[in-house]
């Protein structure tokens, strides 16, 4: 009987923090036990709660986070990052110091013989109009290439800033507003001609069977590792499956 292939695993919304060490050790504990013998591990966004850029990594904080992350590549196992809407200005940088990869948003791979879309999430809450101004803003490259001129203090008190009106703009909204919209999802379908989708972003993890044109497509919402919790999902020959941890 032949062997299975090894699985390839997909994370987003860890959100880690030095205000957060529970969830750092959590996500250690997955990368030197769960992720070990994957095939690939994806990160989907928002690995980091915050990225003021990449001479972050000259602070204490991301250290051990780089050092496992390393560790994990050079057993083997390929790595892929992709910005979120918290973590935007990762750069060649950090990705060289981890091994990884920088997905385009929207990527389509192969899985397992499957054409697959890839994407944090946030592009498809085009009912939140608000946040899509913020999104074009921030993924600027100028904009960001002004913001890495100020001085690293500055530009974390910016990140924290962003964070705190991120959350006061979320209590004025309704959880549909900032859900995916039905209509882009069905486009993103259309635009890259495939059948199955994996996200992040709106940490409402599920599996939504829809027909797009007559066709039937998959889309998988991965979960957050918020309040203790977190997941991932796991894809081999045999299919998918979320689990949480």
């Amino acid at each position: 009987m032949k062997a299975d292939p090894r699985p390839s695993l997909f994370v987003s919304d860890l959100h880690l923090s030095p205000e957060h060490p529970a969830t750092v050790e959590r996500f250690l504990g997955w990368l030197n036990e769960t992720a070990v013998g994957a095939e690939a591990v994806y990160i989907l966004g928002d690995l980091f709660e915050y990225w003021p850029g990449d001479d972050f990594l000259d602070t204490p904080f991301p250290t051990p986070i780089v050092a496992a992350m390393r560790r994990l590549v050079e057993r083997g196992t390929r790595l892929y990052l992709s910005h979120g809407n918290r973590d935007f200005m990762l750069g060649a940088a950090f990705c060289q110091a981890i091994g990884a990869s920088l997905l385009a948003e929207p990527s389509l791979i192969d899985l397992n013989g499957r054409p697959t879309l890839l994407l944090h999430g946030d592009s498809l809450c085009t009912d939140d109009l608000a946040y899509q101004r913020f999104r074009r803003m921030v993924r600027d490259p100028a904009w960001q290439q002004a913001v890495l001129t100020k001085p690293l203090t500055e530009r974390l008190a910016i990140a924290q800033q962003m964070r705190e009106q991120s959350e006061s703009d979320k209590s004025g909204k309704s959880n549909m507003i900032m859900d995916v919209n039905a209509d882009a999802v069905a486009n993103a379908f259309r635009q890259s001609g495939c059948r199955h989708m994996i996200h992040g972003h709106t940490h409402r993890p599920a599996r939504h069977l829809l027909a797009v044109d007559g066709h039937d497509c998959e889309r998988w919402v991965l979960p957050d590792w918020y309040d203790g919790h977190g997941g991932y999902l796991r894809c081999d020959a045999r299919g998918c499956e979320l689990v949480r941890t």
